[in-house]
């Protein structure tokens, strides 16, 4: 894959997905855009262009700064509140909605000129196993990124004549910052392994590789699907 002389903007890019996917992107020489709340060491480390960015809020003109010109946006960030139902606020739900879709919103509506005048553009957004697969107390997750996949399908109709292509990535459990909780000890590692046909859990690495692949031209005709990438898990028993 070859991304010289394309400008890339990663959104949730300090640490786990978004983190492996400006590092892989940085190696393949894209000019890599980041922004997010802040900057994590390990993101100050490479030549990027920084924007600092709270989606959960309004993000008024933080990105006029980007290039006249974009040819892909990956929007990562996401949330993991996993409770029983009766247990979920209403708040809780309007948050992780916020999060998950209207700060997408956000960022595209912020974005979609300059991915036009790409003549070739591609956006990434983040989905879950959960929105297909029904698992116990994913609700609130589950809710949203099922919104994020509509999103995704009504925008890559919408804006297929201005080959702006519209893509998502349903991960299953990945061994991030986000899920820390889930992986803290061998015990959980292993029981969340043995979940999946491929008897084990996801890398940041294994996101990267799906994302840098939809952005890229050897993607150029696949838009409006959400692309599994969870070991098996939402299709083989």
């Amino acid at each position: 894959m070859e991304f010289a002389d394309k400008n890339i903007l990663l959104v949730g890019a300090s640490s786990g997905i978004g983190l492996a996917t400006a590092q892989l992107l940085h190696k393949l020489r894209a000019n890599v855009y980041t922004a997010s709340r802040h900057m994590s060491p390990e993101l100050a480390e490479l030549e990027t262009t920084f924007v600092p960015l709270d989606v959960t809020q309004p993000i008024g003109a933080a990105l006029d700064g980007l290039p006249e010109i974009l040819h892909g946006v990956v929007y990562c960030p996401g949330s993991i509140r996993l409770r029983p139902f009766e247990r979920i606020a209403a708040e809780d739900f309007r948050a992780d909605f916020e999060l998950n879709v209207l700060g997408a919103i956000q960022v595209l509506q912020a974005t979609v000129k300059r991915l036009k005048k790409a003549n070739g553009a591609s956006v990434v957004l983040f989905s879950t196993v959960a929105a297909e697969t029904g698992m116990a107390f994913h609700t609130s997750v589950a809710t949203a990124k099922a919104a994020v996949e509509g999103l995704t399908r009504a925008l890559a109709a919408e804006y297929a004549t201005s080959n702006i292509r519209v893509n998502a990535v349903a991960p299953s459990l990945t061994n991030t910052p986000l899920a820390a909780a889930l992986l803290s000890t061998p015990e959980k590692v292993e029981a969340s392994a043995k979940r999946h046909p491929l008897q084990r859990i996801g890398e940041p690495q294994d996101l990267a590789y799906m994302t840098s692949f939809l952005l890229s031209d050897h993607s150029a005709f696949i838009t409006g699907q959400v692309m599994p990438v969870d070991g098996g898990m939402s299709r083989l028993k």
